[in-house]
């Protein structure tokens, strides 16, 4: 059984960072792209950044820049570093393996990142 698990959340102040890590069991790294997205409260989940097997990466339009993701194969844990945080940022961060082409079909519990100005 495959299970995702997010930690690195919490409280920062407005232009302060926080990484974020996704540890994964079972072996879906060789065959899954990794996503992390996120939600903020009254809003749509939406796509943060992702990176794909082979380390190709995409990030949102309001990450560029600011967000890193990438993935440590041998130790099936995915890093997401998130600096220049805004209050905009606010929201609970949620990981997500799925296959290349498909829809995510693991999802972590979440972790809280809480931006204060």
């Amino acid at each position: 059984q495959v299970q995702l698990v997010e930690s690195g959340g919490g409280l920062v102040q407005a232009g302060g960072s926080l990484r974020l890590s996704c540890a994964a069991s079972g072996s879906i790294f060789s065959t899954h792209t990794m996503g992390w997205h996120r939600q903020a409260p009254g809003k749509k989940r939406e796509s943060v950044a992702i990176i794909a097997r082979g380390g190709t990466t995409t990030y949102a339009d309001s990450v560029k820049g600011r967000f890193t993701i990438s993935r440590d194969n041998a130790k099936n844990t995915v890093f997401l570093p998130m600096n220049c945080l805004q209050r905009e940022d606010t929201g609970v961060y949620y990981c997500a393996a799925g296959r290349p082409g498909r829809d995510y079909e693991y999802w972590g519990q979440g972790t809280q990142v809480t931006v204060s100005s």
